[in-house]
């Protein structure tokens, strides 16, 4: 079982690149499970391997009891190509293999990531980021349960990603191949927390378990954001809109009260608020090292670990904070999208009569609820 709170590999700006990289040691020390936090989270791709032999190395002699471990492969570096920015190929891309190849490299991904992290079986493995073929394939699903029948992992989950949407694909996963899927890995927060608000009542039904990652709304709720704040070159952040830090400082201002009448931190809210909603069972932040920060991301370690097991907040202190962070259509999204027009992309594709359908069950009308219709910051 995992626990309530995880720290994962993309923190520390080491492989992810968000805010300034720490060193390796102090990068192990942060993923060392212990001080309440049990549950580490890695993906292969992520340096290729890299994040996987750090993490093996931070847990070096912890007893395997003491912690969970989640994994996640999807993205094929053995074999593949990197295509800049857009990283490597999902491991279904037709240029790589056919169908009747899943099975063997799903395998072959999680031995050789268990080899890299000195472990003989996963908690959780989680397929990552998923194109179309990986939400719907039953090859892709089959080879999924063999690996968990034949014991390299415990649970299976699925993480759509890397960006905002998905919405239908993870929904209609969730209902195709709901006996394997144990647990999914979605983007929420309080001042995110469209769209992956949409799916949790799905995951619920299911009896699927969520993991939520960037609670932190990038690095915002660790609070030393500041205006006028200068990212690193590369940063992972460039991506956001001009003028989010500073629209977002002043809704966190909004938010304080109800973080100071809990005796919480910004970043305990955020985390809290997630584990308010049923399906939501653990929270994974990135901790970032900010440039000249004053709050080292041992601190952050620190915070994360004080999140209350049960959140603190009543449904109405849920509804307030939803009503501040409210972003619904601000952006493009991922998967099927009715904004989409053409050929399928690897994370965006056409809506097909089977994403209607799975909409029209869980009252979601795409031109409404997944089109981007306002320009938010």
């Amino acid at each position: 079982m995992l626990g309530h709170v995880a720290v994962g590999t993309w923190s520390g700006g080491r492989f992810m690149r968000f805010g300034e990289p720490i060193s390796d040691e102090r990068l192990e020390a942060l993923l060392r499970p212990g001080d309440r936090i049990r549950t580490v989270m890695t993906a292969d791709a992520y340096g290729a391997g890299e994040a996987d032999a750090l993490l093996g190395r931070a847990l070096a002699g912890v007893p395997r009891a003491d912690y969970a471990l989640v994994g996640a492969i999807g993205h094929d570096f053995y074999k593949g190509e990197r295509d800049g920015a857009r990283g490597f190929p999902r491991f279904t891309d037709p240029r790589l293999r056919g169908p009747d190849e899943y099975a063997d490299y799903i395998r072959m991904a999680a031995e050789r990531s268990l080899e890299r992290l000195g472990a003989d079986a996963f908690d959780v493995l989680l397929l990552h980021n998923p194109d179309r073929r990986g939400f719907e394939s039953p090859e892709v699903w089959e080879g999924l349960r063999e690996l968990r029948d034949q014991g390299l992992t415990r649970e299976l989950g699925v993480a759509p990603g890397p960006a905002n949407g998905f919405t239908l694909d993870a929904i209609g996963c969730f209902e195709r191949y709901g006996e394997l899927i144990d647990w999914a890995m979605l983007i929420l927060g309080p001042l995110e927390p469209w769209p992956g608000e949409l799916p949790l009542a799905a995951a619920e039904r299911s009896g699927v378990r969520v993991v939520t990652r960037v609670v932190d709304y990038g690095g915002l709720f660790h609070d030393d954001l500041l205006p006028g704040h200068e990212f690193p070159r590369g940063d992972h952040r460039g991506f956001r809109p001009e003028g989010w830090v500073e629209a977002g400082r002043e809704k966190l201002d909004r938010l304080r009260p109800i973080a100071e009448r809990h005796s919480l931190t910004l970043l305990q809210l955020a985390c809290a608020w997630n584990l308010a909603h049923p399906a939501v069972e653990c929270v994974a932040p990135t901790l970032i090292e900010e440039p000249g920060s004053a709050k080292p991301v041992e601190r952050k370690r620190a915070e994360l670990a004080g999140v209350p097991v049960v959140s603190p907040l009543s449904a109405e202190e849920v509804a307030a904070i939803r009503a501040i962070g409210d972003n619904t259509g601000s952006m493009l999204l991922k998967g099927a999208t009715p904004d989409h027009e053409g050929d399928e992309a690897p994370d965006r594709w056409v809506l097909g009569p089977g994403h209607i359908e799975v909409a029209e069950r869980w009252d979601i009308d795409p031109q409404r609820d997944l089109r981007k219709t306002a320009a938010r910051v």
